[in-house]
C-alpha cells in the first residue's frame, strides 16, 4: 500500500514514469486484472485508469499484433505447422467433409449407410 501522504494526510499526486507505464503495460498485456496491477503499482484503480488508459487498452491488441506477427513469418518461412494453423484459423479451412446422400430432388434420404467392401459377398 502506498504510504507517501503529506503533512495533512493527504496522498501525494501521482506522476507516470517510463517504469510504471512500463509495468502497467506489461501486466495488461499477459492479462493481470486491472486492480491487481494497481496494487502492484501501489496506486488506486481510477488513479490508474485516468493515468494509463492507453498502456490498458491497447495492451491487448498490440501483443496480438506481436504474436501474430511471429506467427506469420514462421508460416512464410516454411513452418508448417504455423501454415495450417493460420489456413485454419484466418482463412477459414477446416478438415471436415460433409457428404449429402439425398437424392437431386430431395426425395430420398438414407436412413442408414452401410459401407461395404469390394470382397464382401454380404453374408455373414
Amino acid at each position: 500500500m502506498r504510504d507517501d501522504r503529506d503533512d495533512e494526510g493527504k496522498f501525494a499526486p501521482h506522476i507516470p514514469t517510463a517504469e510504471t507505464r512500463q509495468i502497467v503495460q506489461l501486466h495488461a498485456t499477459i492479462g493481470t486484472p486491472h486492480d491487481m496491477i494497481a496494487r502492484v503499482v501501489g496506486i488506486d484503480p481510477k488513479t490508474m485508469r485516468k493515468w494509463y488508459r492507453d498502456e490498458l487498452d491497447l495492451a491487448h491488441a498490440r501483443a496480438n499484433a506481436a504474436i501474430g506477427g511471429a506467427l506469420f513469418n514462421k508460416a512464410k518461412n516454411g513452418d508448417t505447422a504455423a501454415q495450417i494453423f493460420w489456413m485454419k484459423t484466418r482463412a477459414g479451412f477446416r478438415e471436415t467433409s460433409n457428404h449429402n446422400h439425398t437424392s437431386s430432388d430431395g426425395s430420398m434420404s438414407p436412413n442408414r449407410i452401410e459401407l461395404v467392401s469390394p470382397d464382401d459377398d454380404g453374408e455373414d
